[in-house]
Order: C-alpha cells, then structure tokens, then sequence
C-alpha cells in the first residue's frame, strides 16, 4: 500500500477560519436575515453548508434587502460597504486581516502620489477591492509580460495580491526596474499562502502522485496545484473526495495530499480517507 503524506502546511487559514467563524455566529445570533456579499470563500461546499445554516450569498447589498450583510474574507471596495450602510444593513466586516493591510498599503503608496500597481488576477474579488483602495489611475498587472504595454508613471508603487507567488512579485519587479524612475515594492503575500506553497512544492518534488483540494474558483488552490504539476506531472485538483479516480495511484509509492487556504481540515480527511479506500 503507497504511503500517503499531506504537506507540513495545507488547508484552511487564519483569514479563511476567522470569516467561517464570523459567519457561523452569525446566523447564530442574528434576528433577521444573514446574507454574504458573494461567496465568503472561494468553497463550494463550504457555501453550500453556510446556506443550510440560513446564511445566503447576495451579489449586491441591494439584494440582501435587509437584516446583515457579512463582507467576504476577500474584501471589497470602500463604495461597497458605503452602498450596503445606505441600504440599511448591518454590515460585519469578515475581510481577512491580511488582505486589510494590502488595502492600508495601497492607501499609503497613492498618498504619496505613487501609481498603484496591483501584481494579481484581473477580476478576483481580491483584486477588485484591493483597487478600491489604490487610488485613480492604479493598474493590474498577472505577469512580467504584461509590462510593457502598461500606461505607467515614472513613479510606481506596488503591491500583490496575497495568494500570489514570489516568483511572480520578482518577475514584474525585474521588468519594472528599467521602465519608472522610482519604484517602491510592498511585499503583501500572505505568509501562510507561501508556506503553503512551499510546503506543496517540496512534497511533489517527492511524489509520484499529487491531490490538491480546494475550489475551482480559488486562485490560491489553483496555483497550488501549477507548482505542484511542474514537478509531478501526475497532479490533479478536486474539490471533494468523490472526484478521486484510483486509476491515478496505479503503481504509486508516495501519493501527496495538500489543500488551499479555504479548504476546512475535515475535507482534507474525507479525502485522505478515500484515496486510503481505492489504494487498498
């Protein structure tokens, strides 16, 4: 039987567990009407669990109508939490601390009447709040070859969304470096993503075979599974234990198991506990 081994550090995170925890007591306490602006985290089954514990996504503060509004562990836009206050809601602010100091760094570099570039996904919620903060004229840069063709200032300022990578954050820097007369760089990866990450690339430097579990829509799970794939071809990324296919064990001696930040840890044993079943 392959041995099976999840990475040091692997699943759900501070942010992620706070926001769980804020939700829950919530729908606890609350008299009226929970809803979330989106979905509090990038898990389908979390959100799926969080609805039959009566608390509802809402695209819009309009939506939610009444009662409370919980603001995602992504964060949002200043306007959007102004918008939902208008609306009457009580909003409770579950935005994770980490990416509450990407927004503060945003502030204090458009302060200083620096351009704003944001190192991140174009569109994710993150990133969609983090420039609420950055100030007019702030820009979204995915990767070092987007650089060029960047209407930039000759002062810049950057900061990164938090699930990114270091690799990514050196590779934009590095294309800055010659373009901008003064650039000033906040490294505002969270440090559970880069244990994460690092933690993942050791274990499938090992492994014949890699599982990383976690939303499709996570942009942290989904570069967990990136590294993991350029080092073990054999990586596949699932949402639940039920996609599992024993067929990817086949002659297998270490199968690696590790899971993005929103991916709670009894997930991450359903899983362990399936491909323990199919292995036998």
């Amino acid at each position: 039987m392959p041995t099976i081994e999840v990475a040091a550090h692997s699943g759900a995170c501070f942010g992620v567990q706070r926001a769980l925890d804020i939700a829950l007591k919530a729908s606890k306490e609350a008299s009226q009407p929970v809803h979330t602006l989106g979905s509090l985290i990038h898990n389908p089954i979390v959100v799926a669990d969080l609805r039959e514990r009566g608390v509802c996504a809402a695209e819009t503060p309009a939506e939610a109508g009444s009662g409370t509004l919980i603001i995602r562990a992504h964060g949002v836009t200043p306007q959007v939490i102004d918008d939902a206050r208008a609306c009457g809601l009580h909003v409770i602010d579950a935005t994770c601390p980490y990416v509450k100091r990407v927004h503060h760094a945003a502030e204090r570099l458009a302060a200083v009447g620096l351009q704003v570039l944001v190192v991140g996904e174009e569109g994710h919620p993150e990133v969609q709040g983090i420039m609420g903060h950055a100030g007019a004229g702030a820009l979204v840069v995915s990767d070092g070859c987007d650089i060029a063709a960047l209407p930039l200032a000759k002062r810049v300022g950057v900061v990164v969304q938090t699930t990114q990578t270091i690799a990514r954050l050196r590779e934009v820097v590095a294309e800055l470096l010659g373009l901008v007369d003064e650039l000033t760089v906040v490294n505002t990866i969270c440090e559970a993503t880069s244990e994460r990450q690092s933690s993942a690339a050791d274990l499938a430097a090992r492994a014949d075979a890699m599982v990383v579990i976690g939303g499709k829509e996570s942009g942290n799970t989904r570069r967990l599974a990136e590294i993991c794939s350029s080092s073990c071809p054999n990586t596949h990324h699932i949402e639940d234990a039920h996609e599992i296919d024993p067929a990817w064990f086949t002659a297998c001696e270490l199968i690696g198991v590790t899971a993005g930040a929103s991916t709670p840890a009894d997930h991450i044993e359903r899983c362990c506990a399936r491909i323990r079943e199919v292995v036998r």
